[in-house]
């Protein structure tokens, strides 16, 4: 295992009804004016948002709405969001939803308190923020672990590129499972198998010796294929659901990161090609994910071998097929045309345009070979079913 060293500074409150007691907790230490971020107006209707806002006026706090977070959050919507928190000279932001208004809630976060262009910081003068507002995470839907870190997934549609920006993590995150039951049930698989695609991100890293934290990995895909069997028996059921809410966090809250280095290729090709499809990002992922493991086998078949015998129960196999059936039965897509990818569509333009290279990785994925990756996505329609 290599060098570490590992602090988290993100209070968690799990459980159902949560979020009331947390809020509670926390708000006298959050300022006067607290700006509530959220997306589509689903939390309207479904009453999470009447009962959050009716919490924080009885903390005795200002409120400035921020809806309208998109399930791609583009870079004009963090600067209207940066925007609104200076003119109200906002104290604290509490982002209410999924990983996209979480994540567009820590870049306004960084942008109020920057008199520079966030973008520009990070990508062209390779610097990040040394100050943020603090945020607070209530996520209505599990998957994304955005809440457990502070990494922001934004697409800039001037350049045409989705990509990480950094800030703080949340001070803290309530983990209600409750709140997934108003998310469609379509969002909520995926989102599961982003938990799994974030796991499996880390499993294939370096170092592939035996050690600890992909043990622990080990344990969490398990948990995530069993409840996910679970959820499409029983989609209401709650102890499935708070599992696959805890797996979320562990994917993300750096514990299975601990003496692992990295890339996150499939992530990265999947991130471009939804800045131009705008395909729901798990779904994207289960369309990439086996495309890119034949790829990367033959370089590494004795960790894919651990992957089938520990994860699948499978004897000595080193071919990654034996998911695709599982992708089906989570009615999650198999092609890219049922993910929303256009063949020979400027999606594949986008790919190289931050794809680096990988050298951590069994194979070094340069940016012809993500373009390679993409297409051979977009191509394995017919491999897959069997």
């Amino acid at each position: 295992m290599q060098n570490f060293s590992f602090s988290y500074p993100t209070r968690i409150y799990f459980g159902k009804d949560s979020v009331r007691d947390a809020l509670v907790k926390e708000m006298p230490n959050m300022g006067n004016t607290v700006m509530l971020a959220y997306g589509g107006g689903s939390i309207k209707r479904n009453g999470i948002y009447d009962e959050i806002t009716a919490i924080l006026i009885e903390s005795g706090k200002n409120l400035v709405d921020f809806g309208g977070i998109m399930g791609n959050p583009t870079y004009a919507k963090v600067q209207e969001g940066a925007a609104l928190a200076r003119e109200h000279n906002v104290d604290f932001i509490l982002a209410v939803g999924g990983g996209s208004t979480i994540d567009c809630s820590k870049a306004v976060a960084a942008q109020a308190k920057l008199d520079e262009d966030l973008w520009n910081l990070e990508y062209r003068d390779h610097r990040f923020p040394t100050a943020s507002l603090p945020v607070g995470a209530v996520p209505t839907v599990s998957g994304t672990g955005s809440e457990m870190n502070g990494g922001a997934v934004i697409t800039n549609e001037e350049v045409g590129i989705k990509g990480g920006l950094f800030s703080a993590a949340p001070v803290f995150a309530v983990l209600d499972p409750s709140y997934t039951l108003s998310v469609p049930f379509r969002q909520v698989i995926s989102s599961a198998f982003d938990s799994f695609s974030h796991c499996m991100e880390t499993y294939f890293g370096s170092p592939r010796t035996d050690n600890v934290s992909d043990d622990i990995n080990e344990a969490i895909m398990r948990n995530i294929i069993r409840n996910i069997r679970v959820m499409l028996a029983r989609p209401d059921d709650y102890e499935a659901r708070s599992e696959l809410m805890w797996d979320s966090a562990m994917a993300e809250n750096g514990i299975l990161k601990i003496g692992k280095v990295t890339d996150f290729q499939c992530h990265q090709i999947e991130h471009q090609l939804g800045a131009f499809t705008n395909c729901i990002h798990g779904e994207g992922l289960a369309v990439i994910h086996p495309a890119l493991y034949r790829h990367l086998v033959s370089a590494a078949p004795e960790r894919f071998a651990r992957f089938a015998t520990a994860i699948w129960a499978l004897i000595r196999k080193t071919r990654i097929d034996s998911k695709s059936p599982w992708l089906a039965l989570m009615l999650l897509p198999r092609s890219s045309r049922n993910a929303g990818f256009p063949p020979r569509s400027a999606s594949l333009v986008a790919v190289p345009m931050t794809m680096q290279s990988c050298a951590r990785w069994p194979t070094p994925a340069t940016s012809s070979r993500a373009v390679a990756f993409a297409s051979v996505a977009m191509r394995f329609t017919r491999s897959c079913r069997r």
